[in-house]
């Protein structure tokens, strides 16, 4: 990497600059393919890469297998898409499957496996006599996590179009498989991605279960009990006031925010975590959450963990940096054999890659009608996160759905129903694009996580369950869909 002076100032993805903090922790660039596959050519057998995208680790040894060179743009796509789909192992197996109750053998998961061929096309199934389900579904939800714009899927080696990619089941495979076609590729761009971690203070968390008799209040009002005593003695000792706090009642459904349907329940969590500058402000909240034990609330019945354990906070800042500023150097054997660069084309390539894809519009003479549905009953969610970004993908369960689903799941519903979660005075904050391919949207939540990671005090920092929760999404004024498919 270069030295620090060089990058005293970085340039984001929206084209603003911005100083590195001083407190830098770490900086690495997201590498592509094209390291890998120079190794396996020089006759590595094993590659030990620095930080690369997940993708490349598959896109890689694909390249060097079938001679696909650098600007074979729709084959790298393929391969990249190949590498995004078993990039988290089991998940698209059945893992974290919408109908999760449909897959069987969670003890014994079965892998990916993807059997690809020189023209891109490749066929995702799993080891036989393996638990897990391999079909439409779960591998569409794979498809959709963690992206954003699925026209322009930005990588190191490949701006990727999934927009267009198709699933199709393969009959009679024990397990299921499908075969994959469709990803378009284009020139990518000339920056690496940089993922940079910087100090800023410390944390705590504790969670404490309460029993009993209306639960939710007495857990809240043990957390507020918690923090007001707390700051009363910052102010005592001259410390400054806590940078935030966040405490939610888990079984309240604090994290529904408006949305939520608990009566009360006779357990509960409370979730309670603070920020502060100071490591010594912190020790002294960890040390008064045990008292809660016998001054406060009857039924508290411990604090999971034992006493809370302060850490640094480590948060994220992700940026942009040239390819051609960067050399990375290949090894093989102990010895250094080359240095090569990932820069990307010349600008004229740079145009041919597709423009954003953001809301279309839905069709315009769609029937209405007296029904309504949950969004589970009709489609498949998925949600993961990307800094302090979440996105939810949503998969029609069936083709002639998807026309009802752009009509009547709109960014604006999908931002009212999580502007609990989004940071405060931010409009236009949720994003819808189309994949008509898979039948599918995926909308991107910006500045819904409180920051993201590590970043984050909540008790879901990186989104995990804002799909889930987005399956009680009640749709009205629909006519009889099912009997469309009956």
């Amino acid at each position: 990497m270069p030295q620090r002076s060089v990058l005293s100032e970085v340039k984001m993805d929206d084209g603003s600059s911005r100083p590195l903090p001083a407190s830098l922790h770490s900086m690495n660039a997201y590498l592509g393919a094209e390291p890998i596959r120079r190794c396996l050519d020089l006759g590595a057998d094993i590659v030990v890469t620095g930080r690369c995208v997940d993708s490349a680790v598959a896109l890689g040894p694909l390249m060097h297998s079938f001679g696909w060179k650098r600007n074979d743009y729709d084959l790298l796509a393929a391969g990249s898409l190949a590498g995004h789909l078993i990039e988290c192992g089991a998940q698209s197996t059945g893992g974290i499957f919408t109908d999760w109750h449909k897959v069987p053998d969670w003890d014994n998961m079965g892998f990916p496996v993807v059997e690809c061929s020189s023209d891109g096309s490749f066929v995702l199934s799993k080891p036989p006599k393996t638990g897990g389900l391999v079909s439409f579904g779960t591998v569409a939800e794979q498809l959709v996590y963690e992206i954003g714009d699925p026209r322009r899927y930005l990588l190191p080696d490949v701006i990727c179009d999934f927009s267009r990619v198709v699933i199709q089941e393969v009959p009679g495979v024990e397990g299921g498989a499908v075969r994959v076609t469709g990803a378009k590729g284009f020139a990518p761009s000339h920056d690496y991605k940089v993922c940079a971690t910087y100090m800023d203070g410390f944390r705590a968390t504790a969670v404490c279960p309460v029993g009993g008799p209306r639960a939710s209040d007495k857990a809240r009002r043990t957390a507020d009990s918690i923090i007001k005593r707390t700051r009363r003695m910052f102010k005592q000792l001259g410390l400054d006031d806590f940078n935030s706090v966040n405490v939610q009642v888990l079984g309240a459904e604090d994290t529904y925010g408006a949305n939520a349907r608990s009566k009360g329940s006779r357990e509960a969590v409370i979730w309670m975590a603070v920020h502060h500058k100071q490591k010594k402000a912190l020790e002294l909240f960890a040390r008064e959450v045990a008292p809660a034990g016998t001054g406060m609330a009857p039924g508290l019945t411990g604090i999971v963990g034992g006493r809370p354990r302060v850490s640094p906070v480590l948060k994220p800042l992700f940026f942009l940096q040239p390819k051609s500023q960067l050399k990375v150097d290949v090894h093989v054997g102990g010895e250094l054999v080359e240095s090569l660069s990932e820069a990307g084309p010349d600008s004229s390539e740079q145009d041919k890659a597709p423009p954003t894809s953001d809301e279309e519009a839905p069709d315009a003479d769609l029937p209405s009608g007296p029904h309504s549905y949950r969004l589970e009953e009709l489609a498949y969610t998925r949600s993961g996160d990307k800094g302090d970004s979440a996105n939810i993908g949503v998969i029609a369960r069936h083709p002639l759905y998807f026309p009802y689903l752009k009509k009547h799941l709109t960014s604006a519903m999908v931002e009212e129903y999580f502007s609990h979660l989004i940071a405060p005075g931010l409009r236009n904050a949720v994003i819808r694009y189309s994949l008509p391919g898979i039948h599918g949207l995926n909308f991107v939540l910006q500045s819904s996580l409180g920051g993201g990671g590590v970043a984050s005090l909540r008790s879901d920092p990186q989104g995990k369950a804002y799909g889930q929760m987005l399956l009680d999404l009640k749709l009205t004024g629909l006519p009889d869909l099912k009997s469309l498919v009956d």
